[in-house]
């Protein structure tokens, strides 16, 4: 069990070419949690998203930006934004993307559910959570994924592979952050498998994921390629394992 309080929150959003959706996000953000603080982190995006990031922080000082020299993927942006955080005691850590896809004005409903859980899981595969807007092979390729993800992992979680999160920062440091090396979205079950394995409790909450109206999306062939090869190669070392402590029992 992890048992800090929630105290002072860190909003941690990576950003690659959002100019288009970045400053509304934060807006949203700011007007949803005024306390909370928030942390761009742009991967030298080509389209200015990283000068307009400056200007929100140069106009609030609750909104700060890192910039990375290059696009290194999803997971690592995150790891990056979670150690600023982490080194300057944030006690809570959260997720959030910058396209206009989580909804702000839920985030207090994740830190309500913090206050009985180290992590809370935005879950669009719970009741009451839905996606708006998903073309129809889109959404089946994520429930796909997650229900791959939960019988090779063994997770009793419904939506792992879903990027509105938060942490409490006594659990982020339970991770082991150092050894993550999932780059794009299966960043995401990484994380979740590690959770569970920690013992951490994890809630899943319901959501509404609304598809991005603006920007491209950045899910490609082969962000789909690596998350289905990562996900195999855990399910067999802990299926492997599970084996062998079974007959080591006998």
């Amino acid at each position: 069990m992890v048992d800090d309080t929630s105290g002072r929150l860190l909003v941690v959003m990576p950003t690659y070419n959002e100019a288009a959706t970045v400053r509304k996000v934060v807006e949203r953000v700011r007007a949803a949690v005024p306390a909370a603080d928030v942390l761009i982190v742009d991967d030298s995006s080509p389209d200015g998203t990283g000068e307009i990031a400056d200007s929100l922080a140069q106009l609030d000082s609750h909104v700060h930006t890192l910039h990375r020299a290059r696009k290194e993927g999803l997971g690592k942006a995150y790891v990056a934004g979670f150690r600023w955080g982490l080194e300057r005691d944030f006690d809570t850590l959260v997720e959030m993307a910058a396209d206009g896809s989580h909804q702000p004005e839920e985030l207090p409903n994740l830190l309500a559910a913090l206050r009985d859980a180290d992590v809370v899981l935005g879950s669009r595969y719970v009741a009451g959570g839905r996606v708006v807007d998903w073309p129809w092979r889109r959404e089946l390729l994520s429930r796909g994924g997650n229900t791959y993800s939960r019988i090779a992992l063994g997770v009793p979680l419904r939506d792992t592979t879903g990027g509105y999160r938060a942490y409490r920062a006594s659990a982020l440091r339970r991770l082991e952050l150092a050894t993550v090396a999932s780059a794009g979205y299966c960043f995401q079950v990484d994380l979740a498998w590690r959770a569970v394995r920690s013992g951490l409790r994890v809630a899943e909450v319901p959501i509404t994921f609304v598809e991005r109206t603006e920007g491209a999306s950045k899910m490609t062939g082969a962000i789909v390629r690596e998350a289905l090869w990562q996900v195999t190669r855990w399910g067999i070392a802990y299926r492997v394992g599970q084996l062998r402590e079974l007959r080591s029992s006998r």
